[in-house]
């Protein structure tokens, strides 16, 4: 599925990035030999060659063929403790095929997806204006060049949290009018046009339009709220959740499944107690940001932040995104 921010080289080459927060998620992960651990976000495979390395068995999801294709090699070299699935990892529990020890997710797009220009993730390279982690669907361009300005300044406010969402909409709305954006420079340059940039800015002023983009395209956090209720269905009683985020929209989502899933529920205040359901979740201690020494290595692990629980004996409830409150946006395929 989504593969993790800090992995930059595919296993099988001569060397291998190591993935953010290894050593925190390893400790809350805490696999066995003879465990069945699920690794959601394959990636280049970094936590899951150190969770081999454990002794545990590891069924590794990813929704980017490429990645899959990129980990073959390690998937020989197991000795069938690994099975590699190209899949969502909001379906891991059915991928998964039986409970499970443990389950990481890395959530994001990978360094891998960023450095490739044919991808168009980034605007670092210029290439298409694609964003499309499994090469299926429409692609960023086709919500660009489609999507009524309305929607897309939702998009960008809420997914990128762009304060001047509405005024690159109605720049791409007047713009893509005599010539459709086709080019991830092409957009970026306009973003910085109607925007502007100070001397000495950090962060190009396309960044967050650019993340709202790929995150709707991909349906990024609704696929993270899937995979939390496919773990929670997935892990024994005593299983592990670990979860490593990049911002605060993912962040908030783990947030509030381990807080709404660490208690007790009953739907609704009025219900007597008699129904109310027992929590699913421990929490694993507080949150865990990476460390200064890897954030100073790893600009990447500088927002990096890690959640942790660990399932209990109650049943899983039933699936109820309305506690995430995602907005209510446009369909993929809708057009203008």
């Amino acid at each position: 599925m989504m593969a993790g921010h800090g992995e930059t080289i595919a296993v099988g080459g001569p060397a291998r990035h190591i993935p953010v927060m290894l050593d925190e998620v390893l400790a809350a992960l805490a696999p066995r030999p003879g465990e069945i651990v699920v690794d959601g976000t394959f990636g280049a495979g970094g936590y899951t060659a150190a969770i081999l390395d454990a002794g545990a068995t590891v069924v590794a999801i990813d929704r980017d063929p490429d990645a899959i294709a990129a980990g073959r090699a390690l998937e020989a070299a197991a000795g069938g403790r690994l099975r590699l699935v190209h899949g969502r990892f909001s379906t891991l529990d059915a991928i998964a095929g039986g409970p499970v020890d443990g389950v990481v997710l890395d959530v994001g797009v990978s360094s891998m997806q960023l450095d490739e220009a044919g991808r168009g993730f980034s605007f670092r390279h210029d290439g298409p204006l694609d964003m499309r982690m499994e090469r299926q669907g429409p692609s960023a361009a086709e919500i660009v060049n489609r999507f009524k300005a309305g929607d897309l300044a939702r998009i960008f406010g809420f997914y990128g949290e762009e304060r001047h969402a509405g005024r690159i909409a109605r720049m791409i709305e007047k713009r893509r009018a005599a010539r459709p954006f086709e080019r991830t420079r092409d957009l970026a340059e306009a973003i910085e046009g109607v925007v502007g940039r100070k001397p000495g800015d950090r962060i190009h002023p396309a960044t967050r339009a650019f993340q709202g983009l790929r995150i709707f395209v991909n349906d990024e956090l609704g696929e993270l709220a899937r995979a939390l209720f496919a773990a929670e269905r997935a892990l024994k009683p005593g299983g592990r959740l670990a979860v490593v985020t990049f911002h605060s929209l993912e962040d908030r989502i783990v947030k509030q499944f381990i807080a709404d899933r660490s208690g007790r529920a009953s739907g609704s205040r009025h219900l007597p107690a008699a129904v109310e359901k027992d929590a699913t979740f421990d929490k694993a201690g507080k949150p865990v940001a990476a460390g200064a020494a890897e954030a100073e290595a790893n600009p990447r692990a500088r927002s990096a932040g890690l959640r942790a629980a660990v399932r209990t004996a109650a049943p899983a409830r039933p699936e109820d995104l309305s506690i995430f409150g995602l907005p209510a946006l446009p369909a993929i395929s809708g057009e203008r």
